[in-house]
């Protein structure tokens, strides 16, 4: 598992590229790609292209990235999710929270 974040040239967006499993062990590090950066970014990306699975603590984690992000005015898309893992954003309703792409 690993994870990087960019921030785009005028620091507006940040983008997170989770590799591997979205999970539990993945908390501190996923927090701190985006508690970091200073000034806040105004959106944010998640790029799961290159990871194919994600569990109760990866959803929590997107969760805790809304409410720092603005809550219900958040920026915030999900970009290369597999079909696995769209269907349990689908499930549990998060594709309603997010922008899922």
């Amino acid at each position: 598992m690993s994870i990087t974040s960019n921030v785009s040239a005028d620091g507006s967006e940040l983008t997170i590229s989770v590799q591997g499993r979205f999970d539990f062990s993945a908390l501190q590090l996923f927090r701190n790609n985006y508690e970091k950066v200073n000034p806040r970014p105004k959106a944010f990306v998640i790029n799961l292209q290159e990871s194919d699975y994600l569990d109760s603590s990866a959803l929590g984690m997107l969760l805790a990235l809304r409410d720092y992000a603005g809550g219900d005015e958040a920026n915030i898309r999900i970009l290369h999710a597999n079909t696995d893992v769209k269907k349990i954003l689908v499930i549990t309703k998060l594709d309603e929270l997010f922008k899922v792409e």
